[in-house]
């Protein structure tokens, strides 16, 4: 078994917020992430997959495949976008990274099984200094 990963990026934007609660309670368990106004985050996400390798292409999985997959069903429809507004596969759900990691992993999911491999992990780094890893499940 060996893993391989293709980084894609995004800018997206987003508000957490949760509408039960006053604004009082969402600035004190958000802070500036519950800005009215919203805020954007420059994501890098990393797309994990393993398999065997192809004695005939030396490949586990064709990279330019896998790149096509991930912009076609995730980045091409997080890039520039609301999050909480524009994205069908996110409606409903508070946009923060556990959430979007999720979503993402669910996306690609059906067209990875498609190819020779299996999905192993999502990161999605929301900043420099955080990031969630997903690895299927709930």
């Amino acid at each position: 078994m060996i893993y391989i990963t293709r980084k894609e990026h995004f800018n997206a934007a987003h508000k957490l917020y949760n509408p039960k609660w006053s604004d009082e309670k969402n600035n004190e368990v958000f802070g500036k992430c519950s800005n009215p106004n919203w805020h954007g985050h420059n994501y890098n996400l990393y797309v994990t997959v393993k398999g065997s390798v192809n004695s005939d292409t030396g490949y586990s999985v064709n990279l330019k495949e896998l790149s096509l997959i991930i912009r076609t069903y995730v980045t091409d429809k997080l890039d520039h976008k609301n999050l909480n507004l524009d994205v069908p596969f996110m409606q409903g759900l508070m946009p923060s990274t556990e959430n979007v990691a999720i979503a993402i992993w669910k996306e690609l999911l059906p067209y990875i099984n498609a190819l020779d491999c299996q999905l192993h992990s999502i990161k999605l780094y929301e900043t420099e200094n955080n990031y969630v890893e997903y690895f299927g499940g709930e």
